[in-house]
């Protein structure tokens, strides 16, 4: 038995007996005959913290939240593999991810998001041996500028299966679509995508663009199951009209404006570049940001690349103020 599993048997005893203690406090009242179902879905690493979270109605970045309509759940808050495409985690080397990775599941994130383009893979199959793949949700994603996998898209799924050392993957997205017409020179990756889900090598398909134009294509197209979108209320790094997708500035009102279309047509919306891809420095910018995506209404889970534990545990922090803000 692993050290992961048997703690986890032993806070489910307490769990149970702290349940038992708060529903007699409570004389079983109506809200606490569901706090079973509340903690179970709340996969913080101490249950007897979500026991009590849930007895006083909160929310938390632990959370297991629907992705749009579908029968997909993901924890409210992730790990990203890709800040600077991935560099700021590579060169943590492979015993300090593994820290960062644990740290996190630890603390109840149990979302780790990835990518070819990362070179991320194999270092993630490291990280995550030990832990129960079936309480973790791993994303990856795919580059449809480049021929090869644009062209041979189920071999290269199947690469990425070897390299995670995973049967499947939660979700796999084609990875930074740039121009209006992408469907067009994305059919090949779509239909496989669809093979491999029937196959049952994912469960969602998705869609991570830069630019507005991509974006707005992408918001009428029903293929998509999942968006993967940047956002935050700054506008650093987030969709806009410039020519250069990359451009550090663009428009979040009309990114936003997108984001919201494709969420009330019943899609999974994921949040990433919630802090600027880490460019904001200044402790008020991430707040501003994070209780963005908290609240704005239409956002299901945020990603977040982090480089140490501190700045998972001020994410945290964050994270749970703005959900549990009085309006």
């Amino acid at each position: 038995m692993s050290q992961h599993e048997n703690h986890e048997q032993l806070t489910r005893r307490r769990f149970i007996r702290k349940s038992a203690e708060l529903a007699g406090a409570a004389a079983f009242t109506p809200s606490l005959l569901t706090l079973g179902c509340a903690a179970e879905n709340n996969p913080i690493h101490n249950p007897i913290e979500a026991v009590e979270a849930a007895v006083q109605g909160k929310r938390s970045h632990s959370d297991l939240v629907r992705l749009g309509k579908s029968n997909v759940k993901i924890t409210r808050m992730g790990l990203g593999t890709g800040t600077v495409n991935g560099r700021v985690q590579r060169e943590l080397g492979q015993e300090g991810f593994n820290r960062l990775v644990h740290y996190a599941y630890d603390h109840g994130i149990r979302y780790i998001d990835t990518a070819d383009q990362y070179k991320m893979h194999d270092m993630v199959n490291a990280a995550i041996k030990g832990l129960p793949r079936e309480k973790l949700y791993i994303q990856t994603k795919m580059r449809w500028i480049e021929d090869d996998t644009r062209l041979n898209p189920m071999k290269h799924l199947d690469r990425f299966r070897k390299e995670v050392g995973t049967d499947y993957f939660d979700s796999v997205l084609i990875h930074c679509t740039t121009k209006h017409d992408w469907p067009e020179e994305c059919k090949i990756m779509m239909d496989a995508f669809d093979e491999a889900q029937h196959k049952g090598w994912l469960k969602l398909k998705g869609m991570s663009c830069h630019g507005l134009a991509a974006l707005r294509t992408a918001t009428t197209h029903d293929w998509i199951q999942l968006q993967l979108a940047r956002i935050n209320p700054q506008g650093r790094k987030v969709d806009g009209d410039d020519k250069n997708v990359h451009a550090p500035q663009g428009k979040p009102e009309l990114a936003m404006k997108e984001i919201k279309a494709m969420h009330d047509k019943g899609r999974g919306i994921i949040g990433m570049k919630i802090i600027g891809e880490g460019d904001f420095k200044d402790p008020a910018d991430r707040e501003k940001a994070i209780h963005h995506a908290m609240t704005c209404g239409y956002v299901d889970a945020i990603v977040i690349g982090f480089a140490s534990t501190q700045e998972i545990d001020e994410a945290i922090e964050r994270v749970n103020r703005a959900l549990n803000a009085k309006v």
